[in-house]
């Protein structure tokens, strides 16, 4: 079956970095586009980067461009998340998903399977 494992959350101080990985398996990873969505408590799941399914394109939410960079690795079935200069509302769980559209995939409703997320904490 599909599975999408997310790592490299933490706890981190304001300003700081922090680098997620999703790991891909049981679908073909290369011909998915992948996004990284993020969820805080009581509010609903949030775009924050998407990108096509050669890593030619990038699209990034207003709030963490130019501090986050999405990329990924088709051989190792593996997408990335580089979070820098950190900020406390970037607190929240982190997940990767895929979807089965072409280029850059926004919306919630258009991705199949999502992983289970991974909390990412920024203290001030």
């Amino acid at each position: 079956q599909v599975q999408l494992v997310e790592s490299g959350g933490g706890l981190v101080q304001a300003g700081g970095s922090l680098r997620l990985s999703c790991a891909a398996s049981g679908l073909s990873f290369r011909v998915y586009a992948m996004g990284w969505f993020r969820q805080a408590p009581g509010k609903e799941r949030d775009f924050v980067a998407a990108i096509n399914w050669s890593g030619t394109r990038t699209l990034y939410a207003d709030s963490v461009k130019g501090r986050f960079t999405i990329s990924r690795d088709n051989a190792k079935n593996t997408l990335y998340l580089q979070m820098n200069s950190l900020k406390p509302e970037d607190t929240a769980i982190y997940y990767c998903a895929a979807s089965g559209r072409a280029g850059t995939v926004v919306s919630v409703n258009e991705y199949d399977y999502w992983g289970q997320g991974t909390q990412v904490t920024v203290s001030s």
